[in-house]
């Protein structure tokens, strides 16, 4: 009986990310193709079909993802005590909303840095896509909550747990020096997650690519892991979130 009742808000939860992790899949799958010259969205669709079998696949693993490590993320997160109530405290809100703005800008200055380094970024067409309406969306639903969801809810807190469970089982509490190693392993392990797609992209991984991989897809996930480590998963969902909303704020108003 207690088993059946611990799995009861790991449910609920898996359950409300259903309608999210549906809106995340379309919206990013659609950003994405805008993306994309002509060339390439035939070879994609030459693969699935159609437009509509794309979206359905990409809606349907989205699902799974964000369904199946919600479930799991949630539970292991009570298990090394970092699951805090959902609900918002004004001082911790309003910290995170000061430094999601801050960190918002800072990550806009891609568009004049590497954007300008990299030629090959075509930074100009990907910013444009990026301020469609399903850029806006992709970035707030896929980006701001089902990444965290499977970055750090699941991937931190399993990191976390097994560094506990191997190298300090006989502590009762997760200690925070196995947080912050889960923290960094798993912002490390989302920036390498992208190396494929930047290969495929542009052919090779250069040195500036690579700094550029692991800097904006690095080094901001360690803010919102310090957020879900400090005040709860909730807050790294809007830190994440804000920090796309700001920069894109930043593009549509001076690129």
């Amino acid at each position: 009986m207690k088993g059946i009742k611990e799995m009861k808000k790991p449910l609920l939860f898996a359950l409300a990310m259903l309608p999210i992790a549906v809106a995340g899949g379309y919206f990013i799958t659609s950003y994405q193709l805008n993306m994309y010259d002509q060339t390439t969205i035939d070879q994609i669709l030459s693969q699935v079909g159609n437009t509509g079998n794309l979206i359905m696949i990409s809606v349907m693993q989205t699902v799974l993802y964000a369904c199946v490590l919600g479930f799991f993320g949630y539970f292991l997160s009570e298990k090394i005590g970092l699951m805090k109530p959902f609900r918002f405290e004004k001082s911790a809100l309003l910290r995170t909303v000061l430094l999601s703005v801050i960190f918002g800008i800072v990550f806009s200055l891609d568009y004049w840095t590497f954007g300008r380094w990299i030629p090959e970024l075509n930074i100009s067409e990907t910013t444009s896509a990026g301020l469609t309406l399903s850029g806006w969306l992709g970035a707030i639903f896929y980006g701001g909550i089902i990444e965290e969801v499977m970055m750090r809810l699941f991937l931190m807190s399993l990191l976390a747990w097994i560094g506990w469970k191997l190298f300090f089982r006989k502590k009762d509490a997760v200690p925070d020096g196995v947080i912050i190693a889960a923290n960094i392993l798993a912002a490390l392990s989302f920036a390498a997650g992208h190396l494929p797609a930047t290969v495929s992209f542009f052919g090779a991984i250069t040195p500036l690519l690579l700094i550029r991989c692991f800097l904006l897809n690095g080094a901001f996930g360690l803010f919102f892991g310090r957020m879900y480590r400090k005040y709860g998963i909730q807050y790294a969902m809007l830190a994440h979130a804000l920090l796309h909303i700001v920069s894109k704020t930043v593009w549509w108003i001076f690129a």
